[in-house]
Protein backbone atom coordinates (compact mmCIF):
# COMPACT_ATOMS: atom_id res chain seq x y z
CA UNK A 1 0.00 0.00 0.00
CA UNK A 2 1.38 3.68 -1.32
CA UNK A 3 2.02 6.13 1.30
CA UNK A 4 -0.73 8.07 -0.22
CA UNK A 5 -3.14 4.92 0.17
CA UNK A 6 -2.55 4.35 3.46
CA UNK A 7 -2.89 8.55 4.63
CA UNK A 8 -6.52 8.10 2.48
CA UNK A 9 -7.10 4.99 4.64
CA UNK A 10 -6.54 6.90 7.99
CA UNK A 11 -8.85 9.86 6.62
CA UNK A 12 -11.19 8.01 5.50
CA UNK A 13 -11.27 5.78 9.36
CA UNK A 14 -11.19 9.08 11.31
CA UNK A 15 -13.90 11.39 9.38
CA UNK A 16 -15.93 8.62 7.48
CA UNK A 17 -18.87 9.36 9.36
CA UNK A 18 -18.56 12.98 9.58
CA UNK A 19 -18.33 13.17 5.51
CA UNK A 20 -21.49 11.28 5.42
CA UNK A 21 -23.18 13.54 7.22
CA UNK A 22 -21.87 15.79 5.44
CA UNK A 23 -23.04 14.36 2.05
CA UNK A 24 -26.26 14.09 3.61
CA UNK A 25 -26.66 17.70 4.01
CA UNK A 26 -26.13 18.31 0.27
CA UNK A 27 -28.12 15.02 -1.08
CA UNK A 28 -31.11 13.29 -0.92
CA UNK A 29 -31.00 9.72 -0.08
CA UNK A 30 -31.03 8.49 -3.61
CA UNK A 31 -27.51 10.66 -4.63
CA UNK A 32 -26.02 10.22 -1.63
CA UNK A 33 -23.61 7.34 -2.46
CA UNK A 34 -22.94 9.36 -5.54
CA UNK A 35 -21.84 12.44 -3.94
CA UNK A 36 -19.49 10.34 -0.82
CA UNK A 37 -17.82 8.70 -3.97
CA UNK A 38 -17.16 12.20 -5.58
CA UNK A 39 -16.16 13.50 -1.89
CA UNK A 40 -13.65 10.77 -1.41
CA UNK A 41 -12.75 10.64 -5.08
CA UNK A 42 -11.48 14.58 -4.36
CA UNK A 43 -9.66 14.20 -1.13
CA UNK A 44 -7.62 11.06 -2.74
CA UNK A 45 -6.52 13.34 -5.75
CA UNK A 46 -5.60 16.58 -3.58
CA UNK A 47 -3.58 14.64 -0.94
CA UNK A 48 -0.83 14.76 -2.77
CA UNK A 49 -0.99 19.10 -3.28
CA UNK A 50 -2.06 19.08 0.84
CA UNK A 51 0.53 21.25 2.28
CA UNK A 52 -0.42 21.21 5.68
CA UNK A 53 -1.56 24.77 5.69
CA UNK A 54 -4.44 24.03 7.91
CA UNK A 55 -5.83 20.53 9.46
CA UNK A 56 -6.27 17.63 7.76
CA UNK A 57 -9.75 18.02 9.46
CA UNK A 58 -10.56 21.19 7.86
CA UNK A 59 -8.59 20.10 4.32
CA UNK A 60 -10.96 17.13 4.25
CA UNK A 61 -14.28 19.35 5.36
CA UNK A 62 -13.43 21.89 2.35
CA UNK A 63 -13.11 19.22 -0.26
CA UNK A 64 -16.22 18.04 0.61
CA UNK A 65 -18.26 21.23 0.90
CA UNK A 66 -16.77 22.03 -2.43
CA UNK A 67 -17.85 18.98 -4.09
CA UNK A 68 -20.79 19.63 -2.46
CA UNK A 69 -21.53 22.39 -3.98
CA UNK A 70 -20.46 21.28 -7.43
CA UNK A 71 -23.49 18.60 -6.76
CA UNK A 72 -26.28 21.17 -6.13
CA UNK A 73 -25.05 23.35 -9.10
CA UNK A 74 -25.06 20.52 -11.40
CA UNK A 75 -28.39 19.25 -10.01
CA UNK A 76 -29.34 23.15 -10.62
CA UNK A 77 -28.07 22.91 -14.14
CA UNK A 78 -30.25 20.03 -15.19
CA UNK A 79 -33.28 21.16 -13.92
CA UNK A 80 -33.47 18.15 -11.72
CA UNK A 81 -36.30 17.27 -8.65
CA UNK A 82 -35.79 13.91 -7.78
CA UNK A 83 -39.04 12.88 -5.84
CA UNK A 84 -38.28 11.91 -1.89
CA UNK A 85 -37.94 8.27 -1.50
CA UNK A 86 -40.02 6.78 1.66
CA UNK A 87 -37.88 3.88 3.16
CA UNK A 88 -40.79 1.46 3.51
CA UNK A 89 -38.85 -1.33 5.34
CA UNK A 90 -40.21 -2.82 8.83
CA UNK A 91 -38.03 -2.48 11.23
CA UNK A 92 -38.58 -1.65 14.91
CA UNK A 93 -40.63 1.87 16.07
CA UNK A 94 -38.01 3.56 17.78
CA UNK A 95 -36.08 3.14 15.09
CA UNK A 96 -38.33 4.01 12.40
CA UNK A 97 -38.69 7.24 14.03
CA UNK A 98 -35.37 8.49 14.22
CA UNK A 99 -34.63 7.52 10.82
CA UNK A 100 -37.90 9.38 10.33
CA UNK A 101 -36.57 12.80 12.36
CA UNK A 102 -33.21 12.64 11.42
CA UNK A 103 -34.53 12.61 7.53
CA UNK A 104 -36.42 15.46 8.63
CA UNK A 105 -33.68 17.43 9.68
CA UNK A 106 -31.39 16.84 6.52
CA UNK A 107 -34.72 17.78 4.42
CA UNK A 108 -34.73 20.88 6.19
CA UNK A 109 -31.07 21.75 6.44
CA UNK A 110 -31.18 21.07 2.42
CA UNK A 111 -33.15 24.16 2.69
CA UNK A 112 -31.42 26.11 3.61
CA UNK A 113 -28.66 28.78 2.06
CA UNK A 114 -25.61 26.97 0.93
CA UNK A 115 -23.58 29.69 3.22
CA UNK A 116 -25.98 28.90 6.31
CA UNK A 117 -25.61 24.92 5.27
CA UNK A 118 -21.98 24.95 5.57
CA UNK A 119 -21.79 26.48 8.69
CA UNK A 120 -23.87 24.63 10.61
CA UNK A 121 -23.13 21.01 9.42
CA UNK A 122 -19.14 21.91 9.78
CA UNK A 123 -20.35 22.83 13.60
CA UNK A 124 -22.39 20.07 14.40
CA UNK A 125 -19.51 17.94 13.49
CA UNK A 126 -17.66 19.62 16.75
CA UNK A 127 -15.95 22.56 14.70
CA UNK A 128 -15.19 25.77 16.22
CA UNK A 129 -15.92 29.10 14.74
CA UNK A 130 -12.66 29.78 13.72
CA UNK A 131 -12.05 26.31 12.29
CA UNK A 132 -15.15 26.82 10.42
CA UNK A 133 -14.12 29.79 9.28
CA UNK A 134 -11.16 27.88 8.02
CA UNK A 135 -12.57 25.49 6.31
CA UNK A 136 -15.06 27.95 4.01
CA UNK A 137 -12.17 30.62 4.01
CA UNK A 138 -14.42 33.18 6.32
CA UNK A 139 -13.40 35.14 9.72
CA UNK A 140 -13.99 33.23 12.96
CA UNK A 141 -16.56 36.00 13.54
CA UNK A 142 -18.03 35.84 9.98
CA UNK A 143 -18.50 32.08 10.61
CA UNK A 144 -20.19 32.73 14.02
CA UNK A 145 -22.52 35.47 12.58
CA UNK A 146 -23.50 32.89 9.68
CA UNK A 147 -24.26 29.79 12.54
CA UNK A 148 -26.35 31.80 14.48
CA UNK A 149 -28.38 32.59 11.67
CA UNK A 150 -28.43 29.21 10.38
CA UNK A 151 -29.83 27.36 14.21
CA UNK A 152 -32.59 30.20 13.79
CA UNK A 153 -33.60 29.80 10.23
CA UNK A 154 -33.08 25.93 11.18
CA UNK A 155 -35.13 26.22 13.64
CA UNK A 156 -38.05 28.06 12.18
CA UNK A 157 -37.91 25.60 9.41
CA UNK A 158 -38.51 22.50 11.71
CA UNK A 159 -41.52 24.53 13.29
CA UNK A 160 -43.27 24.76 10.26
CA UNK A 161 -42.98 21.06 9.99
Amino acid sequence: MSNRDARFAQLMREHGAALGRVVASYARPADQDDLAQEVSLGIWKALPAFRGDCSERTFVFRIAHNRGISYLARKRLRGEELPELVDGAPGPEAQAERRQQSESLFRALRTLPVPFRQALTLALEGMSNAEVGACLGITAETAAVRLSRARAALRAQLEER
